[in-house]
């Protein structure tokens, strides 16, 4: 399993070079697209090349430090003006996914911390603050992992234990093992044979392309439906529970996630299968009251009309296309985190762990 992490891990720095694994070719094609720049970084975020509210964090880490090998090396002044100009144009990549800002903010941090160094000393702490924010998701999902098996002690583990999940919350969307599937892999490391229906997640099929690719790797048995088909699938008795990941968190735990996570909330409620999301803190947003205030980003109509490189509705058709929704903090079952698992209420028990 380690190997697959490995060949799947979605930000390498090697040699010095930033590399992203082009997301949005899997699972028929791998390749890997060098940051160099900036502007490389941004367009990879936007694009999904790099996808994942953790992953997000981490390449906008090493977009920074990109910028830093590009700034100028004079005054502390100018190198400064340089990073926060590369700072504030990172930060227009996608406006939902929380953990952009946060990593963002934290290597800001970092820099002005510094600023009585000289450059080359100041280039090697940015060097270490990115590399120290991917270590430090790999811990944290591994973290999740352990705490998430509550859900199956809780459930009366055994074997076939099925989840099922929404979107791509894996190793593809994270420095390692995901949130989402954390507990999966762990509960297999443990012996659990655990099984995983996965959306297919349209319009971009990441629960199709990424996350049963990675799954079917790792020897999870793995079995794909279309959105439409999870409430047929609950009805069978078939699941045991669900499990999402999460792109921001707002302080009282409404959780906004891939769009069609709420739906699944809701069959989930109408079936009586537990729902738990699988939350960093980092991707906790307690400056956030409520689910209602999280700015929800808007996709390119093509991903609808011509997402898969085929016309599918007719020319000039309108389009709405949320990149998430918002599922309400009353249909979560619990909140997996690095820390331990949060239920009811959310807001009290967020304010006691941050």
């Amino acid at each position: 399993m380690e190997n697959l992490f490995e060949e799947i891990q979605p930000i390498v720095y090697r040699d010095g070079k930033v590399f992203f694994l082009d997301q949005t070719v899997l699972p028929s094609e791998t390749r890997w697209v060098e940051v160099d720049s900036v502007e490389t970084c941004r367009d990879a975020i936007m694009r999904l090349v790099v996808r994942g509210a953790p992953a997000i964090g981490t390449a906008a880490a090493f977009g920074m430090l990109v910028a830093s090998r590009l700034a100028p090396k004079g005054s502390f002044g100018d190198y400064y003006s340089h990073m926060k100009n590369a700072k504030e144009h990172l930060a227009t990549a996608r406006p939902t996914a929380v953990n952009l800002f946060w990593a963002l903010k934290r290597m800001d941090k970092k820099i002005l911390e510094a600023r009585e160094k000289s450059l080359s000393e100041i280039d090697a702490i940015v060097e270490k603050e990115a590399m120290d924010i991917q270590k430090e998701d790999e811990e944290v999902c591994r973290a999740i992992g352990i705490n998430g098996q509550e859900i199956f002690d809780y459930a009366g583990a055994k074997d076939n234990f099925t989840i099922l999940t929404h979107c791509n919350a894996g190793a593809l969307a994270t420095g390692k093992y995901g949130t989402a599937l954390a507990p999966v892999y762990v509960a297999r490391e443990r012996g659990l044979d655990v099984k995983v229906f996965v959306d297919e997640t349209r319009p971009l099929l990441q629960g199709s392309r990424l996350t049963a690719y990675e799954l079917h790797r790792a020897g999870v048995d793995v079995t794909v439906i279309t959105d439409g088909m999870a409430a047929s699938v609950m009805g069978k008795g078939w699941i045991d529970a669900c499990i999402v990941g999460c792109d921001r968190m707002a302080a009282n735990g409404d959780a906004a996630n891939k769009i069609g996570t709420y739906g699944v909330a809701l069959l989930a409620k109408a079936h009586n299968i537990p729902f738990y999301v699988a939350c960093p803190l980092s991707t906790l947003d307690l400056d956030t009251p409520r689910g209602s205030d999280i700015e929800i980003e808007e996709r390119d109509p093509l991903e609808i009309t011509e997402g898969m490189g085929k016309l599918t509705a007719p020319h000039g058709v309108k389009v709405y296309n949320p990149a998430f929704d918002v599922t309400p903090h009353q249909l979560i079952s619990g909140v997996i985190t690095e820390k331990r698992l949060i239920r009811a209420p959310y807001a009290k028990a967020f304010a006691e762990m941050v």
